[in-house]
């Protein structure tokens, strides 16, 4: 393990997992067995509206390679093939989509104690290239996220961000959306021994000049039960409780409540996650 910045994709993490992970107002289910060779079968359902979603994912892991093959109930076939630590914190990553023949896209990760590189290229003749890197310590890093389309010969995304990181404390600032947008947001622990936290993400669109604001709050009732709350500015508050009833196993009731138009009914959301 590599104790350095990290990847551009986990400036800001800490706040996002406390804010928005595992909050849902649709029935998911979710179930995973393991064959006697240690194969993993995942089949996962959701329902949205009055649309079922379902798809089922197979992972193989032989050494250094792991392979995830997933069908959809769109018959997409989804194979990504990873192999890690070629060289010490290098990690290769070939994904393709059937029946996109465009889909093929080959990605290299390196993890360092002061840098966190990510780089991908579609697998076609005028393909996409990004490129994202962290430079930094696991306590300050800053970090730049762009694409460039070969087609065109433009920048199709960029994005740079900058995070702090203290034992209690994380904090992240970072322009997204061609600098569209600029989000400051934190994570604190305030009680380790009940891992009670509290989170803050604040968003600020230059283009429409709107602003979001979000905080919550997580505190563990027990080894096995997590409660988290969550408002914002527009007056949605959002509630979790999420109980690991066996090894790896849980379930999660959320809901969703809208106090500036109270007349319209609680949105709730049921979440079921089966290891066997």
């Amino acid at each position: 393990m590599v104790n350095g910045p990290g990847l551009y994709i986990d400036i800001g993490k800490k706040a996002r997992d406390l804010l928005y992970k595992d909050f849902q107002t649709d029935p998911k289910f979710s179930l995973t067995t393991y064959t006697a060779n240690g194969v993993a079968i995942t089949s996962n359902g959701l329902k949205k509206g009055e649309i079922i979603l379902a798809d089922i994912n197979t992972q193989i892991k032989h050494k250094n390679i792991t392979t995830d093959i997933k069908v959809d109930t769109n018959s997409n076939v989804f194979a990504t093939i990873t192999y890690d630590e070629a060289v010490p914190g290098l990690k290769t990553i070939f994904r393709y989509t059937v029946p996109d023949q465009r889909s093929g896209k080959l990605e290299m990760q390196y993890l360092h104690d002061y840098a966190g590189i990510c780089g991908s290229i579609g697998l076609t003749p005028n393909p996409i290239v990004n490129f994202s890197g962290v430079f930094g310590t696991s306590a300050v890093s800053v970090g730049v996220d762009v694409s460039l389309d070969s087609t065109t010969n433009t920048l199709g995304k960029y994005n740079a961000g900058l995070s702090y990181s203290h034992s209690d404390l994380v904090a992240a600032l970072t322009l997204n959306d061609k600098f569209d947008n600029l989000t400051a947001s934190f994570h604190r622990v305030a009680y380790p021994e009940t891992n009670t936290a509290v989170g803050a993400e604040m968003t600020h669109n230059f283009s429409s000049n709107d602003n979001t604001f979000t905080i919550g709050v997580q505190h563990t009732l027990d080894p096995f039960t997590v409660v988290k709350g969550r408002v914002n500015n527009y007056g949605k508050v959002s509630t979790l409780i999420q109980h690991e009833w066996r090894p790896k196993s849980t379930l999660t009731l959320s809901g969703e409540v809208d106090t500036r138009a109270i007349e319209k009914p609680t949105k709730l959301g049921l979440a079921l996650a089966l290891k066997l």
